[in-house]
C-alpha cells in the first residue's frame, strides 16, 4: 500500500480503531489511535522501520487498504481494539496475542456480581484445571497493556460503581463507597441488589460495545422514573447519560504517549521561528525534540531570501523549505511562535503539501512569556510543557543566528 492510496481514504482525526486488510479485505493488522488520521500516516514515515520495525513494514508492504471504526472516546477504542483482536486474531498482532502479561476483565456470577482484572495465563490455567475460586459470568480482553486497562476500569468505576476482587474485606468495600465507586446497600438488600445488577448489565453493554443501546436503556429508566415521581432515580441514569456523552480520558492520553515511547517510537516535535530587526538579516530556526529531549543535531538554520518585517511570509518561506526535504523524518507535532493566524498559515501550507501534521501556535504577553496555547486541545493538554519549552528553545536559536548574521553586516 502506498501513501497516496491512504490519502483517498479519508480518515478522520477522532479516536477509533484502522485494520489493514490483504487483497481478499482479511484483516492483518488492527491497532487503536487516539487521531485515526495520524496514527495510520506514521506507517508511511521514512523512518518506519526504525519506528516500527521490519515485521510491521512488512505488513505494510502487503495491505492493500485500510478500513476503521471511529469511536467517541479513546476509552471505546481500547476496548473495541481488544474485542476485534480476539475475533479476527490477525497474523501481525502475534505480540498482542501472544503477550503472557496480559489480563482479562472478569465479571462474576456472584449475588453482587465482582468486576477485577485476572492476568491471562493465570486465569487460562485455572480453567485448565478447573480451579477457579469463583465462577465468570463474562471475561473481556484480553488486555496486553496492563496499565492502560487498569486507566480504563478507573474511569468505567466512577460510571459504573462496581464492587472488585478485595469487597469481601469490609473495610476496603466501605471505603470505596464512601469514594462512590461501589454500589450503596447492605448486603441483605434486595432493592439495592437488583439496581446493581442494572449496574453490571449496563457496564457490560460497554466492553460490549452496544452504547448505543446503553444510551437508549437510560433514556427508558429517565422517562419512567419521572413518570413514576422517583425523581432521585431520574437524575441518576441522566448524570449516567451525560458521563456517557462526555467521557473523560484524559488519563488514557497521557498513558498512549507513554506507552509509544516505551515502545521506542520517537514522538517528534519541531518548533518554528523567524528573528529580524526591522526587516532586515531576517532569518528563521527549527529545532526538534524527541521524546521531550532536545536533538541539536536535527537543528536546522534558514536565511529568509528577502528582507523585510513581515514574520507571516518568513514563517512560509522557511516551512515551505523544510517540506522540500523528505529525507527528514516528518514531526509528529509543529509548534510555531505566535496567534491562530500564524497556525492557520502553518496549516495552509501543510494542507497544499497534503501533509497532515497537527500545529500549535505559542502566544506571548507583554513580557515575551507563553500565555496561551491555540491548537488542538488533547494535544496543548498533553503536551503544554514540551510545547512551551521548544518554542522558547526556537527563539533563542532564532535570536543567535540573527545576531551573528546581523555582526556578519556590521563588519561588511
Amino acid at each position: 500500500m502506498k501513501m497516496d492510496q491512504l490519502t483517498k481514504l479519508g480518515l478522520p482525526d477522532t479516536p477509533g480503531v484502522y485494520i489493514f486488510r490483504d487483497a481478499k479485505k482479511r484483516p492483518l493488522y488492527i491497532g487503536r489511535a487516539t487521531n485515526l488520521r495520524d496514527r495510520v500516516r506514521s506507517y508511511f514515515r521514512a523512518d518506519v522501520i526504525e519506528s516500527r520495525g521490519p515485521r510491521i513494514v512488512d505488513m505494510v508492504t502487503k495491505a492493500c487498504t485500510v478500513t476503521w471504526q471511529a469511536q467517541d472516546s479513546v476509552l471505546e477504542a481500547v476496548l473495541l481494539e481488544a474485542e476485534l483482536i480476539k475475533r479476527y486474531q490477525p497474523h501481525y498482532n502475534v505480540d498482542d496475542r501472544d503477550d503472557k502479561s496480559s489480563n482479562y476483565v472478569v465479571i462474576t456470577e456472584e449475588a453482587w456480581p465482582r468486576v477485577f482484572l485476572a492476568r491471562a495465563r493465570d486465569l487460562d490455567q485455572q480453567i485448565k484445571d478447573k480451579a477457579l475460586p469463583y465462577k465468570i459470568k463474562k471475561k473481556f480482553g484480553p488486555f496486553p497493556e496492563a496499565g492502560l486497562i487498569k486507566e480504563a476500569l478507573k474511569i468505567l468505576r466512577k460510571m459504573f460503581p462496581f464492587r472488585d476482587k478485595k469487597s469481601l474485606d469490609s473495610r476496603h468495600e466501605a471505603f470505596y463507597r464512601a469514594l462512590g465507586r461501589s454500589p450503596e446497600g447492605a448486603t441483605g438488600d434486595e432493592e439495592a441488589r437488583q439496581a446493581y445488577l442494572r449496574t453490571i448489565r449496563r457496564l457490560t453493554l460497554f466492553f460490549q460495545g452496544k452504547k448505543g443501546e446503553l444510551q437508549a436503556d437510560l433514556k427508558r429508566q429517565m422517562r419512567s422514573s419521572a413518570k413514576g415521581l422517583r425523581f432521585e432515580e431520574a437524575d441518576q441514569a441522566k448524570r449516567l447519560l451525560h458521563a456517557l456523552q462526555h467521557i473523560n480520558d484524559i488519563a488514557l492520553l497521557k498513558r498512549e504517549a507513554s506507552t509509544q515511547f516505551a515502545r521506542g517510537r520517537e514522538f517528534r516535535i519541531e518548533a518554528y521561528d523567524v528573528a529580524h530587526l526591522g526587516g532586515m538579516a531576517n532569518v528563521g530556526a527549527m529545532v526538534v525534540s524527541l521524546n521531550g529531549v532536545r536533538a541539536p543535531s536535527e537543528y536546522r538554520k534558514f536565511k529568509i531570501s528577502k528582507n523585510r518585517n513581515d514574520d507571516i511570509a518568513g514563517l512560509t518561506e522557511i516551512l515551505s523549505r523544510r517540506l522540500n526535504h523528505p529525507e527528514w523524518p516528518y514531526p509528529d507535532l509543529i509548534v510555531v511562535d505566535g496567534s491562530k493566524v500564524q497556525a492557520n498559515h502553518a496549516e495552509a501550507i501543510l494542507a497544499s503539501r497534503r501533509v497532515n501534521i497537527p500545529v500549535v501556535a505559542v502566544t506571548k504577553d507583554e513580557h515575551h512569556k507563553a500565555s496561551k496555547l491555540v491548537g488542538n486541545s488533547d494535544i496543548t493538554k498533553r503536551y503544554s510543557r514540551e510545547v512551551i519549552e521548544i518554542n522558547a528553545e526556537a527563539h533563542r536559536y532564532a535570536i543567535a543566528y540573527h545576531r551573528k548574521r546581523r555582526e556578519g553586516h556590521m563588519v561588511q
